[in-house]
């Protein structure tokens, strides 16, 4: 077996299961799973109407670098939404579709990472944990970049001893954050595209959240459009990372892309070819009408808003949490630890949240998840209502 393998730890959600072992919730409630960010609103019914018209497609292979009419459905949309120069970004060169971020994520790092030499791979903390395996697996050595209300949980990228970034070839970026919400403003971007090159290392950017904001008309920046403002067209040593699934709830289409520098991607590309991962040709032509409608999306930020405007006021009579930049998720302090925080909560009321700690990382004594859960408001909008309600109620028991 590959000795690497042995270094992986513990998915947060296996670690939950075992923290809540023997708990035994009141009868009388239904639960509350607050925990788990999977998107609960309604698939758009267009999408599975495609879907529907296409299975005859089944009998045919689909190529690993899509459909052409994907590619350009997705370059469209992305030089529209990023205000990238026309003709910049093209459907043949700087954009391969994916089955979802966690594959892409997981495969461009071991498609770029180059183990015969020192390899870091610096990420922010906490952070999403296929950021973590994928340099394991890869080889190489995670860096943990602190995430914490002193800097605004973003990380402080000036404060990484000039000795990591030598050794780094991937950084990556989560911009919405995940668990906090922040989003990376464009000055820090422009700074990451300085040290990158400086450095030579990959930049790789999370934005799976990216189209899930309370403002309409203040949608996040990207790192392709902070290339953009800065005149760096070619998109070098940047890639992003966007997806279907929270964007249209459709995570089970296994539906997104990776777009950026030509070059990352030929080669990203040629390894895939031997990975096999391949979109079936009727999600293609699925995510192709998701990704050239925006009303759907639209409606899906004016749910979520809904819930965060009725949530957040009800938590803050007992906990201290803010509105995140973007996202779905709520990453309030803890009166207590937030294990014993997460495990009395399941216990007493039912409602179930995920301990900070198991999505960060303790470095030098420090783990930046501490004293926080995070709470996915993916639910309806009255269970949101009903679980913000029994943690009021959990908390003053306390």
């Amino acid at each position: 077996m590959n000795p690497n393998l042995s270094r992986l730890h513990p998915y947060p959600f296996e670690k939950l299961t075992k923290l809540k072992a023997g708990v035994q919730p009141p009868a009388g409630l239904s639960s509350s799973a607050l925990s788990i960010g999977e998107p609960k609103h309604e698939s758009p019914a267009f999408v599975k109407e495609v879907i529907a018209a296409n299975l005859d497609r089944l009998a045919n292979y689909p190529t690993t670098k899509g459909m052409d009419e994907l590619r350009e459905a997705i370059a469209a949309w992305a030089t529209r939404r990023f205000e990238l120069a026309p003709g910049s970004l093209t459907a043949g060169n700087h954009v391969v579709p994916v089955n979802g971020t966690r594959e892409a994520i997981f495969s461009l790092v071991q498609a770029v990472v180059d183990n015969t030499r020192p390899a870091r791979v610096v990420s922010p903390n906490p952070f999403y944990q296929i950021y973590e395996g994928a340099a394991l697996l890869a080889g190489a050595t995670p860096h943990y970049v602190a995430c914490d209300a002193g800097n605004g949980f973003i990380p402080d990228f000036d404060q990484v001893p000039a000795e990591v970034w030598r050794d780094t070839q991937v950084l990556f970026l989560c911009s919405p954050g995940n668990p906090s919400g922040a989003v990376i403003p464009r000055q820090t971007l422009a700074r990451v595209i300085e040290l990158a090159d400086e450095h030579d290392f990959i930049i790789c950017s999370d934005e799976c959240y990216s189209e899930l904001y309370p403002q309409e008309g203040q949608a996040p920046e990207g790192l392709l459009q902070t290339c953009a403002a800065i005149g760096r067209d070619d998109f070098a040593r940047c890639v992003v990372f966007h997806s279907l699934s929270k964007r249209s709830n459709l995570p089970g289409l296994r539906s997104g892309f990776v777009a950026g520098d030509a070059a990352i991607l030929r080669d990203y590309l040629r390894y895939r070819t031997y990975h096999g991962s391949a979109m079936p040709i009727q999600h293609q032509v699925a995510s192709i009408a998701a990704w050239q409608d925006e009303s759907h999306v639209t409606e899906n930020r004016a749910a979520y808003r809904a819930k965060f405007e009725a949530v957040v006021p009800i938590l803050r009579q007992v906990m201290e949490v803010d509105f995140p930049d973007a996202g779905f998720y709520l990453w309030p302090r803890t009166p207590v630890d937030d294990e014993t925080f997460a495990r009395e909560l399941s216990a007493r009321q039912n409602v179930h949240v995920l301990p900070g700690r198991y999505l960060s990382r303790t470095v030098d004594g420090y783990n930046p998840g501490e004293h926080r859960v995070r709470m996915a408001l993916v639910a309806p909008l009255a269970d949101c209502i009903e679980g913000a309600e029994r943690i009021v109620r959990f908390v003053r028991s306390l």
